[in-house]
């Protein structure tokens, strides 16, 4: 599976920033296209009012002066219908030629003629008004429509340019969109809020989520969840989750009884095989005492002492195995007491030959919270191995050092020997592991639960032929 470095509370937060910021471009671009389409039929309608107007009061005029002819038209007349519509405008005849004018002083500028295409246009049946648009500008149109009378007899065609002044609406188009942009300026800050808010209060129940999955395994105590205010979505998630807590609850029982059986089968088995070893000749001895007293035999002092002898050895040995076995079986329960460690592990240590045993430690008293027996049963296991470990004809040389900081207590045992094999080290703290002839493999696994028991760590390092390092850790209080 790819893992993504984007968390989800940050692309929940991008995706509502990008939504808002997309949501306010697309209104401000609908607010200028709406703008943009009611300016220009506000100025449509406008110049086809006023244009409209002044078509009536050109037939009015024509009619008072009772004239058929728009060149006969006064100029001051002209003049003052383009003060009173304030719209500038020119009159042509049927031909397309300039007859009057409202901004010339005489009245006729020049032989001006209007285009074929309007001329040709308006010959047509039931023209229309001609609206043209400059290509160069959009605040310019010029109109033409036909000037008739009151019996709607055609006399000419009106031409009136159209300028149309935006400033107006162009401040209220500014002032609106400042406006809009404050107010979606707030919208994004209270976006961002609340985007900051709903991200959090999403990938909190997953981050619990999370963070309680890390911590489950077979051997802890699984907590299930319970988060108040949960998405339904997650809901569903913490209801599965819970669910296979109680599965993995009753696996885990049915698991650690299957294990504890299985290894009291291993250990009946190791037990039963150790002892049939020194029963074998206890029975051959004792089957030879019977044979030969029952010939009649005498029995020298010295072969009676070698017959006890040898009963009393294997008695011995099955006497260790029971006793393995017994303190195995039967750990105490820790008991913490606060002792000095480096004089626990002197105490330990006399008990073994010192000439081939150097100790040292970086402090004269070093305290902990141990049990002085428990601690006492390591270090001797410990030190029993170490010369068990050493080759025949080779001079034991082991060390014992002792460390500490200002949480936890180091103990590293060394020694000269054999080493531990690659093959031996996945299973050297495995109950029932030996290399050894005799013995039930007890100690080290022993050691690691006492040493597990104080929340400390147990490893080694190991050299073939060269050593092995043993080291304890375990915290002071």
């Amino acid at each position: 599976m790819r893992e993504n470095n984007i968390s989800l509370s940050s692309r929940i937060f991008y995706y509502m920033m990008v939504f808002i910021v997309v949501e306010s471009i697309m209104i401000g671009g609908v607010t200028l296209y709406q703008f943009n389409n009611q300016n220009s039929e506000y100025h449509e309608g406008r110049l086809e009012r006023k244009e409209n107007h002044l078509l009536v009061d050109i037939k009015y005029e024509i009619q008072k002066a009772s004239i058929n002819s728009l060149s006969s038209l006064n100029n001051s007349t002209i003049l003052e219908m383009a003060d009173v519509h304030n719209l500038e405008f020119e009159l042509y005849n049927l031909e397309g030629i300039l007859l009057k004018s409202s901004t010339a002083v005489t009245g006729v500028r020049g032989r001006t003629l209007l285009d074929e295409e309007i001329i040709d246009y308006f010959k047509n049946d039931k023209p229309m008004r001609y609206v043209e648009d400059d290509k160069n500008t959009s605040y310019f149109k010029s109109s033409y429509n036909l000037v008739s009378n009151f019996e709607g007899k055609p006399l000419g065609i009106i031409y009136i340019p159209y300028f149309a002044d935006d400033t107006s609406s162009k401040q209220e188009l500014s002032g609106f969109l400042i406006r809009l942009g404050f107010v979606h300026g707030n919208m994004i800050l209270i976006a961002f809020i609340i985007a900051y808010f709903i991200s959090n209060f999403v990938t909190k129940s997953l981050d619990s989520i999370g963070d309680t999955i890390k911590k489950t395994n077979l051997q802890n105590q699984n907590i299930k969840i319970d988060i108040d205010n949960t998405p339904k979505e997650v809901v569903a998630l913490i209801d599965s989750y819970n669910t296979m807590i109680d599965e993995l609850k009753s696996s885990a029982v049915k698991l650690a009884k299957s294990e504890r059986e299985t290894a009291w089968r291993e250990m009946a088995k190791q037990v039963a095989h150790e002892i049939k070893n020194p029963l074998t000749p206890m029975r051959l001895s004792i089957q030879t005492f019977e044979r030969g007293y029952s010939k009649g035999e005498d029995f020298s002092k010295k072969r009676i002492k070698e017959f006890s002898d040898s009963l009393i050895q294997q008695i011995d040995t099955m006497s260790s195995i029971a006793t393995a076995f017994s303190d195995f079986a039967e750990m105490p329960e820790p008991k913490k007491e606060i002792l000095n460690v480096v004089e626990v592990v002197e105490l330990a240590i006399d008990i073994f030959n010192r000439d081939h045993i150097s100790f040292k430690s970086n402090s004269k008293k070093i305290e902990a919270n141990f049990d002085r027996t428990q601690l006492i049963r390591v270090i001797t296991n410990l030190l029993k191995n170490a010369f068990q470990a050493i080759p025949e004809g080779r001079t034991p040389e082991i060390s014992v050092n002792i460390s500490d900081n200002a949480s936890s207590v180091k103990i590293a045992i060394s020694d000269n020997g054999y080493g531990i094999s690659k093959t031996d080290m996945q299973k050297i703290f495995e109950p029932s592991f030996t290399t050894k002839s005799s013995g039930m493999g007890l100690g080290l696994s022993m050691i690691k639960s006492i040493i597990t028991a104080y929340n400390g760590d147990i490893t080694f390092i190991s050299k073939s032929n060269i050593g092995t390092t043993f080291n304890i850790t375990f915290p002071k209080k």
